[in-house]
């Protein structure tokens, strides 16, 4: 085993490592929590797709690029360098404190497989709260190592600015009415994200306060950019839609990707609100659950909105959010789809659509009155007619909602 010490930079394949690998991670830091990430940065060292940024509450890139297991003390990244984008230049591994400082780190160590090492102590440090400890990064077409062991003043967010990115503030509830449009989304992070992994998985949020959840937003929204290293033939091939159904992304004969959700309040009233027979919901009254507009071609990059009035979240027994393709052939490994679920005062929920179907309908999350406390449930569950079955019909029979369904269209 090759040991490393501050500075010093080896290739990879002079290492041995010439496929997937460990990179083991073990912080001694005593009663001091100590949270360690990886950020997959682009040529300019930028955070600039937040989804290579793997920590506690993302423990996986896509195509498990990276993934992590955090055990205590000892942290395991998996990483696989062939599965990065071309656009991923580096992967910097990092360890952050809110509670203390750098300097009371024991005997600490990174780890690349069993071919090198490199050790570092609180002694390394003064009073930083971050540091990042080393980085696997391309130069001339190869991959290498470099043992950084540099600190920064402040914690997470401070690393998180430092490449770049910037972290989301909470916001406070809003006063009750109908919802404005929501601002254009910034490239900003939330360091408090709780990703819903697999199918089945839930959380439950607490209430803050007597007054309720305050304005939830649901926004689903999808990768409206080109494929990655792929340049476009012409502007009209850019998009969600272009890249989902290989067409132009014009308004006449495009796909029409729609959110939506079935209810069923407290007093057993149920029904759906959809962009589909124009049942947009209300707000101010029940069911307290409005649909902000419908965006038909896949040109709104801040996707689709419900929003709920948490104020009167006690009125509510479940609500089942779903996705549904009302035009064009179904292709939903190509949309990279996410939900993600805001709250005020609230970690912020995300549900991916991260596994593929031929069907037009998609139950991606339930929201739940679990006693007062609001629980979310990752579903990502496809649905298809067959005969004189609708999908939205076969959906409502999976999960009991017992509505009467006939064939609509949208004006």
């Amino acid at each position: 085993m090759t040991n490393f010490t501050r500075g010093q930079k080896g290739k990879l394949a002079d290492l041995g490592l010439n496929g997937p690998f460990a990179v083991t991670l073990d912080i001694v830091s005593g009663s001091m929590e100590v949270d360690v990430s990886c950020f997959g940065v682009d040529a300019a060292g930028k955070l600039s797709d937040d989804r290579y940024m793997v920590f506690f509450n993302q423990k996986s890139a896509p195509d498990n690029a990276i993934t992590v297991d955090l055990n205590g003390p000892r942290s395991t990244f998996q990483v696989d360098l062939s599965r990065l984008p071309a656009s991923i230049d580096k992967l910097v591994f990092t360890a952050a404190t809110e509670q203390g400082s750098m300097r009371a780190l024991g005997n600490s160590s990174m780890a690349l497989g069993q071919a090198a090492t490199f050790a570092f102590t609180g002694n390394d440090f003064q009073d930083e709260k971050a540091v990042i400890i080393g980085e696997l990064y391309r130069r001339d077409g190869s991959w290498r190592f470099g043992a950084v062991g540099q600190g920064f003043a402040g914690g997470l967010a401070a690393l998180l600015k430092h490449f770049g990115g910037s972290e989301a503030a909470s916001s406070s509830p809003a006063p009750v009415s109908t919802p404005a449009a929501p601002p254009p989304p910034a490239n900003k992070i939330s360091l408090s994200k709780i990703r819903l992994e697999k199918r089945g998985d839930k959380i439950s949020l607490d209430k803050r306060d007597s007054g309720g959840y305050g304005r939830i937003r649901v926004n689903l929204n999808w990768n409206q950019n080109a494929a990655q290293g792929q340049a476009p033939a012409s502007k009209l091939d850019t998009g969600f839609l272009g890249k989902l159904f290989n067409k132009p992304t014009g308004r006449s004969g495009g796909i029409d990707l729609d959110i939506g959700c079935l209810f069923e309040m407290s007093s057993g009233a149920k029904s759906a609100v959809q962009a589909l027979g124009n049942s947009w919901g209300a707000y101010d009254r029940p069911p307290y659950i409005h649909l902000e507009g419908d965006d038909r071609t896949g040109s709104i990059s801040s996707g689709e909105n419900i929003f709920i009035n948490g104020t009167h979240f006690d009125q509510i027994k479940r609500v089942l959010v779903y996705a549904f393709i009302y035009e064009g052939v179904p292709n939903w490994a190509a949309t990279d789809g996410v939900v993600t679920i805001e709250i005020p005062g609230q970690p912020t929920v995300e549900v991916r659509l991260d596994t593929d179907s031929s069907h037009a309908m998609c139950a991606i999350a339930m929201l739940e009155n679990h006693g007062g406390n609001l629980q979310v449930t990752k579903l990502v569950e496809y649905f298809g007619g067959q005969g004189k079955i609708t999908a939205h019909q076969a959906m409502d029979e999976r999960y009991n909602f017992g509505l009467n369904w006939k064939a609509g269209r949208k004006d």
